[in-house]
Parts: C-alpha cells; structure tokens; sequence
C-alpha cells in the first residue's frame, strides 16, 4: 500500500534506463532528470555504464540500497528483479510501466500474482504494471508528457488509463488547470483508484491537501471502499468528478422482472455516484471542464449573470444553462438603469449583459461590480470575451483577475479566442487562473455540478422492520422465487402495506376466500412474469359464478400454478423494486408502474440503505413526478407513504441481503394511503 518511499523517495533507480528518450526507459528517466529530483538517482543496464549522465550498473544485484524502483523491462524479468530489490535492496517502492501482464494473457496473470506476493511479503507499495507512473510534487515518474505544472492545491488525479490520463490533462492544462500528483495505476494490481482514494482520505489535512479529485475508472472492484472514500472526503469540502468508463451494457443479461431489466451494473453505477457525491461525467472535456469549475468559489445559487460582448456565444451558452435547470434572471430597476448609462448606447443590460464588441475593461469592471453588490438575484457571472484581433485585450484580463480576487460570487471566465489573444491567455493564465474556451462545454457542465447531490449521512436513520421474523423466512426459503404467502409474510415483517389476498390452487377455497375479501375482486395468476400478456389478470370480478368460470380458465394457463384473489382497489400505479448487484450491494428503484414501468421506464435508483432525503430525491426526480403531485385535476399520491416504502425496501434488502430481485408492481397510490397489489420475491443465497 502506498508508504513513504512510493511519495516520497530518497533514492530511485530506474530499471531498464535508456538513452533513447523515445523509448519508455529513457523517457521516465530524462523526466526525472528535467524535473530535478532531489535524492539519489540510479539506472540498470546491462549495457551500459552511464546512461543520460547517470551512473548506470550492469546488473540490479550491484545497486546501493534503493528506496523506489522504476521497472521499464520486460514482463517476465520482472519478478526476479524485485526478488533482489525486496530482500537486498530494501526496496519498497515499486512502479511498473511494463505491459504484458493480466491485461494480456494468463501466463501475464501468474506473473502479475508473483509480484504482488513478493511486494506484500514486505509491506511493500506497486503502482501498475501496465501504467505511466506517478507524477507529484516530489519526482516526475512518468514516461509521457505533458508534465503539467505542480501546485499543492492542484488537482489529485488517479487514472484506470495510462493514455487517457495523458489525453485529460492535455484538455486541462492548456486552460490553465494544474495537478497535484497523477496516479496512473494500470492493472491495479495491489492498488487501484479505490486503495489511492483511500489513503487521499485517511492522510487529508484542511489547508494543506488538494481538495480536487478526478477519477478516471474502467472498473470498480472495491465500491464499498470508493463510496466510504469518496463522500468522507466530499464531507470534509472535497470535490470529486469521475468517468466510469464501460458502461453501455451491450451485451445484456436476460432478466425475470423489470427490477432485473432496468437495474445494470452501469445504474449501480450512477447511484454510488449519486450517493457519494460525485459528478459522473461522460468524457475527458467534460470532465476537466468541471475540474476547472471546482476550482472557483462554489456557485451559492442557480441565477447566472452572463455578461458579454458577443451575441452568439451568450445565446448558446443562454440555452445551455437553461436546458441544465439554470436560471438567467431578468434584470431590471433603477439599478439596471444606473448601469445601462455607463455603456455604449446599444448595450443590454436584462440578461445577458451585453455590452457591445466596443466595450471597454472599465465598463466590464462596471458590470462586474454592479452584479457583485446591485443585483441580489445574481449568485454567479460567466464572462464571455473574446476578440477580433484588432487590438490587445491585456487591460480586459487583467481587470478580470483583480475582480475574481475581489468578488465572492464566482466568476467564470470563458475566453473563447483560443488563436487571436492567445498571449493574452497565456498571461492570464500566468496568473493562476483557469478560463474555459467553449461556452457550451461549460454550461453543460456547471448545471451538471450545481445538480449533484451532495453526500448522504454515513449512517441514515431507517425505518425498523422485524429483523428476526425476516430471517426466519429468508432462512428457510429456497433459491428461486418466494411462494406468495411467504411474499405476504416478508412484505408485513417489512412494514409494508399490503392489500389483503388470498391464494389457492382449489376452486372451492376460492370461492370462500372471494367472498371474505369481499367483492369486487381482481383474479391474478402465480406462475407467469408478464400476467396481463397472457390472460392472467381479470378485474372487477363481481360475484361467485364469475370467481368459477374465471378460476378454471385462468389455471390452464401455462405455468400457472395458483390464484391470487385482492379487492378491487384504484389509484396510480406505482413501482418499487430491488436488486443485487455484485460488489455493490443492493440497488432500490422507484417510478411509476404497471404498463408505466415497461413503455416510459422512468425509475430512479439508490443504493441500500435509502434514507428519507434520497427517497425524496428519487421521487421528485422523476420526469413523471407531475403525476404523482396530482396532474389536470387528479387526485395526488401521499407522498410521505410512497417514500416510507422506499425506504422499508431498502432496510429490507439489508436484513436479507440473499434477495435477489424483488418487484413491487404495482403499488397503487392514492391520497390517503400506498398499498402493495403485486409483489414477487427471487432468493439467491
């Protein structure tokens, strides 16, 4: 795990040092040269007895003690060597840019497990194989370029993908973004993103650790560990973006419920994002334009001044924002007025601000101070200032950095002449600050930022449930799916309300239940998934005879192999569900039901345990919310009932984790109360 000597060094020796920088060898080493590392520098090749100035031994048996190795050979020598380094060198530090391992073959993989076993046998650190290295404030121990600028307080970057870490700081360096250490941990070996969030979070001091993290992950193998991880540090003000890459699920699995259709890894996905705190976003722009938006003061509010002299970019950055939730509020009054006086005639102060291709730094200084302290329904600024090319815009930027270090509300400048003021963005840049040159780039982005939730409380208050007669029934249940008066058991053990019903396989007990649950009645199947698809569902059922005539029809439908008899009941179709996914636990879904869930699938996800706050979330998020609060005149859902079942649902799936799948649907919703009509119930210990 990550120790001293991995941050740290006092002496690095890079195995496999070469004097051709185009080769991995000698590229780490001419970055460790050009980044002026402090300690002891050494180099293995057989070859050679000095490589770029450094001393270079023939063989890794004839090296000094040596803190930190950087391995740039091929696979299969690479457990002999760190044989030699752990128990003669009193190495403890191992970077392994090498391919050729797990990500290749299965010869890779046992090469791969023998280097991790020698690593641990002494409490030892490996980045990769398979990676770039490790870049932070102490050495330069990558092989790529660029190497971007070092700041304490830049960005902690740990990266699945040795190209893409590269590809996103080259998208984040050129606007002025800095870094604070890059992890690239290729085959995660020992370490992955999750053990390097771990340590971020257990070592954090406010005031002096980076409180911006980006992620780069193709696979999540510990979630439980990132969630723990990831919010911990978002609680204590960090802020975290990540791309999790590899989620399209082309290759679906089959599945026995709609919980099971709707419920993907790449969903449990989103919801421990959610749950954490994270901005999922969806590629490398992206996500180094939220990088950069977390490095302003955090935006208070959802009302944007976009002030600008330039119409077109102002309308489209207009409608980003308005399309992310964001509000572009009219502006108007005396004050509006005042300022409109100080601008060319032309100018437009309602919103965006636009103060004409001829307006001056002075002017803009104007607008600036006058959204900071007039304009009480301003919590942000984006300004848009780009040029011709007629003449230099020094004084324009200049201005602008002098009004960030002054205003509280953020600034956001969106710089978009890339090629005509270039020297002018360089020295703003020069600076310390960070622009973003697509205005649309940046609207999406700050809406996505300003939407995330922030972290649930580690431990939510839950509903109780009867923990004990839930693993009675758990316990004595079969894999496959529950029988429906065990379904019945577990739903009141639960807390959770239920119609009454009855199930037989005998018409003559039919006929006696139909009439204690009264009638009308609804006669469904046990057997089939889909039961209206086959004629499994009759409604409205009013007397005996039809109880009768139904039941003997309704049992030779293929495989059938009950009914199921409730009281007729109306009100909206809801849907709550669950279902297990590997690592991540248990993902609790909510949305509308019935035919609602298969035609709009408008379901929001959490991860068990679900408190109140994040079933209210999943509720009010829903595109479909308008039906719920009562649309055109019908009668609303009581909401607070439809939220305790959310929650019951997921303290369910934490007393009996063995569930597997679970479908409510539908619930019926009304404004006295939310029942459970349908339930089905799929064990897998």
């Amino acid at each position: 795990m990550i120790n001293k000597q991995l941050l740290n060094p006092a002496s690095i020796v890079v195995v496999g040092g070469s004097d051709d920088i185009h080769k991995t060898g000698g590229k780490v080493l001419k970055n460790l040269i050009d980044g002026n590392f402090k300690g002891d520098l050494y180099v293995v090749n057989p070859k050679l007895d000095e490589v770029q100035g450094i001393k270079s031994y023939r063989d890794v048996s004839e090296l000094p003690k040596v803190d930190l190795a950087i391995m740039a050979i091929p696979a299969k020598f690479c457990p002999q060597t760190i044989d030699i380094l752990t128990t003669e060198k009193e190495s403890r530090a191992f970077i392994i840019l090498s391919a050729g391992f797990s990500e290749e073959n299965e010869e890779g993989a046992k090469l791969e497990a023998e280097i991790v076993e020698k690593v641990n046998a002494v409490d030892g650190a490996l980045i990769g194989p398979n990676c770039i290295g490790v870049l932070n404030q102490n050495y330069n121990g990558v092989f790529t370029t660029p190497i971007p600028e070092l700041d304490p307080q830049g960005v902690d970057f740990i990266s699945g993908s040795g190209a893409t870490a590269v590809f996103i700081m080259e998208a984040g360096v050129p606007n002025g973004l800095k870094f604070n250490s890059v992890y690239s941990v290729g085959n995660s070996a020992q370490m992955g993103v999750e053990e390097v969030m771990k340590y971020l979070d257990e070592t954090y001091v406010e005031g002096e650790s980076s409180k911006v993290k980006l992620l780069y992950i193709e696979n999540i193998d510990k979630p439980k560990m990132l969630l723990k991880h990831a919010s911990s540090l978002i609680r204590k003000g960090c802020k975290i973006a990540a791309i999790k890459s590899g989620g399209s699920e082309a290759g679906s699995r089959a599945a026995s419920s709609h919980t099971g259709a709707l419920a993907s890894s790449d969903v449990a996905v989103d919801a421990l994002f959610r749950k954490a705190g994270i901005v999922r976003c969806s590629g490398r722009e992206e996500l180094a334009t939220v990088a950069s938006i977390f490095m302003h003061p955090d935006l208070e509010g959802k009302n944007i001044a976009i002030i600008t002299h330039a119409g077109g970019p102002a309308v489209m950055l207009t409608d980003a924002l308005s399309n992310g939730g964001l509000e572009i509020p009219h502006i108007e009054g005396p004050k509006a007025e005042a300022l409109l006086e100080k601008l060319y005639p032309g100018s437009s102060v309602a919103n965006p601000i636009d103060f004409l291709a001829t307006g001056t730094a002075e002017q803009l200084g104007d607008i600036i101070d006058a959204c900071e302290n007039d304009f009480d329904n301003i919590d942000g600024m984006a300004v848009i200032f780009g040029s011709p090319g007629l003449c230099p815009v020094y004084d324009v930027y200049d201005l602008l950095d002098e009004k960030m270090k002054q205003c509280k509300k953020p600034i956001y400048p969106v710089l978009p002449s890339v090629v005509n003021v270039a020297d002018e963005i360089k020295a703003f840049i020069a600076k310390g600050r960070i622009n973003f040159p697509d205005e649309v780039n940046f609207g999406n982005a700050l809406a996505k930022v300003y939407h995330t939730p922030k972290p649930v409380d580690e431990k939510p208050e839950m509903p109780q449930v009867d923990h004990a007669q839930i693993r009675t029934i758990i316990d004595n249940a079969q894999n496959g799916y529950l029988a429906p008066e065990k379904v019945q058991e577990l739903l009141d053990a639960g807390g959770i309300f239920r119609a009454g019903e009855a199930v037989t396989d005998n018409k003559e007990t039919a006929l006696a239940e139909a009439e204690k649950l009264g009638f009308p009645i609804v006669m469904k199947v046990v057997g089939p998934v889909h039961k209206s698809d086959v004629g499994g569902v009759v409604l409205n059922v009013k007397d005996k005879d039809t109880v009768a005539k139904e039941f003997d029809r309704m049992m030779q439908i293929k495989d059938t192999t009950a009914i199921l008899m409730q009281p007729m009941l109306s009100g909206t179709e809801l849907f709550v569900g669950a279902k297990r996914e590997d690592k991540f636990g248990h993902m609790v879904l909510a949305g509308l039901g019935g035919i609602f869930i298969e035609v709009l699938k408008d379901v929001n996800v959490a991860l068990s345990p679900v408190s109140k706050e994040e079933a209210t979330e999943m509720i009010q998020g829903l595109r479909s919310y308008g039906i719920i609060k009562g649309a055109r005149g019908q009668e609303p859902v009581n909401e607070p009932q439809f939220n305790e079942i959310i929650t019951r649902v997921g303290a369910l799936m934490q007393a009996a984790p063995e569930i597997f799948e679970m479908d409510l649907n539908p619930l019926l919703g009304s404004i006295d109360k939310v029942v459970a009509v349908d339930a089905r119930v799929r064990i897998e210990k």
